[in-house]
């Protein structure tokens, strides 16, 4: 069974339209990645049932999200942008109304995923720092039994090392072969270490969805004069730019020319450089 599985979603604003089918397989971690204004949040809150699509349909757990929802909630840990705990509880205070919210909420993962991450017990959310709400929100998220995480912007506000132990936690909660996490974020080298799956959007639509090491196997970074890259086959081309001192493209690797030295591809230059070649 697929963790979510997104059938031609359709979602219209002024100005804006988002088109999208996606999978997320079980035991996967899925990185959403792509500018503001891209889609993710929107594609996050059809997930979560806290928007109607105007076409399409969205299962979650094997549940189709747009009736008899509430079942399924039960499983899902969520971390959104904006967080929304009541601004007058602690961490600790929290953890007792989190027991009334959910039948399998395990104060002792709670508790560890609080020391874990250097959260204050006592202090009121509203004197939280940024960093301190969002580490907040992933202790609740990870503290309930939940199959699926979904992840908006996880990490943003928390410095690299904190980053780091957050990073460890969502890979550690997918070695359980039934769980599976959907994450957005802008840091594009937390989702590099973590994930199994990217999907790249772009002004609602997707660019690119596969396999992260089948991704960067098959595809390398060049650098080359104008007129070598002229010569490339412009099918094996996945994204380019042109600078005062020539052309960094990606290419499929059995298209590099002889001699050309190769460099690994990072999540990052990929995404740029896809969005560089679309607006060519």
């Amino acid at each position: 069974m697929n963790a979510i599985e997104i059938h031609g979603l359709e979602k219209r604003y002024p100005g804006f339209d988002l088109k999208l089918d996606l999978t997320l397989p079980q035991g996967c971690i899925l990185g959403l990645i792509g500018e503001n204004g891209a889609g993710k949040s929107t594609t996050i809150k059809a997930v979560l049932g806290m928007l109607r699509p105007d076409a399409g349909s969205i299962r979650v757990l094997g549940r189709d999200n747009s009736r008899d929802f509430a079942p399924v909630r039960e499983e899902i840990g969520v971390v959104l942008d904006e967080g929304g705990f009541p601004a007058c509880l602690s961490a600790r205070k929290l953890g007792k109304v989190m027991a009334g919210v959910y039948k399998n909420w395990d104060p002792e993962a709670y508790e560890a995923t609080l020391k874990k991450l250097s959260l204050p017990e006592d202090k009121a959310y509203k004197d939280l720092s940024l960093g301190m709400k969002r580490k907040l929100a992933i202790a609740v998220a990870l503290s309930h039994r939940a199959k699926l995480l979904i992840l908006d912007e996880p990490t943003s506000g928390l410095d690299p090392v904190v980053r780091d132990e957050v990073v460890e936690l969502f890979s550690d909660f997918t070695r359980q072969e039934d769980h599976a996490v959907l994450i957005s974020s802008h840091i594009v080298s937390d989702l590099e270490k973590i994930c199994d799956y990217v999907a790249f959007l772009h002004k609602g639509r997707l660019l690119l969805y596969e396999e992260k090491d089948a991704l960067r196997e098959r595809c390398a970074l060049v650098q080359l004069s104008r007129s070598e890259f002229a010569a490339l086959d412009r099918a094996s081309v996945i994204g380019h730019r042109e600078s005062p001192y020539g052309v960094s493209a990606i290419v499929r690797r059995e298209a590099v020319p002889a001699g050309v030295t190769v460099e690994p591809v990072s999540i990052e230059d990929l995404f740029v450089l896809m969005v560089k070649e679309g607006q060519q």
